[in-house]
């Protein structure tokens, strides 16, 4: 495996969360710097490191909800 993605959401507690696409690992945290470290530690938690995917890529989305 060459790459995983995280789709990153804020938190309606605060924070952020990260969820795998295709792999149960979800993390959360208070700031996105925290977040990144979480996720580093998660996938290093979840794949032995032979099987360790090379890059982890993190898609922000941001939902807006604006007046018509």
């Amino acid at each position: 495996m060459q790459e995983i993605i995280f789709v990153v959401r804020e938190s309606p507690e605060g924070g952020f969360e990260a969820q795998a696409l295709g792999h149960s690992i979800f993390t959360e945290a208070d700031t996105l710097e925290e977040l990144r470290r979480q996720v580093q530690d998660a996938v290093q938690r979840h794949f032995p490191e032979e099987n360790r995917p090379k890059v982890i890529c993190l898609h922000l989305v941001r939902e807006e909800v604006l007046p018509a």
